[in-house]
């Protein structure tokens, strides 16, 4: 759970290369400025008494850090034919082939798809959603059986900071990119949700539950997602 937060326009200066989204939170005791990859926005978090004005100069002043940032990230991998993405942790190549359905289809470590060349990485990060959602809502119905509970309802998204989350009234969200994950990492987040909706915190009763479900180590599932993390969000991102 995350104090309130509530961010209007985005805002612009001279001296930054993205726009900024600029964030007063409850809780905030000082101005906070990261790289929101995914939707290519400085983030700014600051005391909701903070003018935008004061805000947005402040976040002028940080333009060095912000250039060491973004130069230090690694390319994307964009969905584009010959390139190679993990899925379900393996390596898979991507292939157009004009005589393919537009449907893309997953056989023997290739993904291909015909249709039009220019909408190839639209139609694979369809397939790949589509994918992540029978998956994941598979999962999360095996995981709730086993706690005794229902989900109200699964869904993906693209969320920059947290593979998944659930809300009290019983519906989880996952990142769709959990389908790029091995099955032991993915499985790890969605024992962790399905954890909360029996308890909506992180304490010795919920961690417990979480170990139950996963039956595995869930020390090592959580330290590979963290190592692939960063991969696994630039998939589909670049030229």
């Amino acid at each position: 759970m995350s104090s309130t937060a509530r961010s209007e326009a985005l805002a612009y200066h001279e001296a930054l290369p993205l726009p900024v989204d600029i964030r007063p939170v409850r809780t905030a005791r000082r101005l906070r400025l990261r790289v929101d990859h995914a939707r290519g926005v400085l983030r700014l978090t600051c005391p909701l008494r903070t003018s935008r004005r004061s805000a947005l100069a402040w976040a002028a002043e940080q333009q060095a850090w912000v250039a060491t940032q973004i130069a230090a990230l690694p390319p994307g991998e964009p969905l584009a034919p010959g390139r190679t993405i993990p899925i379900e942790g393996a390596e898979v190549l991507l292939a157009w082939d004009e005589a393919a359905p537009r449907v893309p289809s997953l056989a023997g470590g290739v993904l291909s798809c015909g249709g039009p060349p220019d909408t190839f990485a639209r139609r694979v990060e369809r397939f790949l959603r589509r994918r992540a959602v029978d998956t994941l809502s598979r999962e999360t119905a095996e995981f709730a059986a086993l706690a005794g509970v229902s989900a109200r309802g699964v869904g993906v998204g693209d969320a920059d900071t947290r593979w998944g989350s659930c809300s009290a009234a019983g519906r989880i969200r996952y990142s769709w990119r959990l389908i790029l994950a091995p099955p032991t990492a993915r499985r790890f987040v969605v024992a962790h949700e399905v954890a909360h909706l029996v308890h909506l915190n992180h304490g010795p009763a919920f961690k417990a539950l979480e170990a139950q479900l996963f039956d595995g180590d869930v020390a090592a599932a959580r330290a590979l997602l963290r190592r692939l993390g960063p991969r696994l969000k630039r998939v589909g991102r670049g030229d």
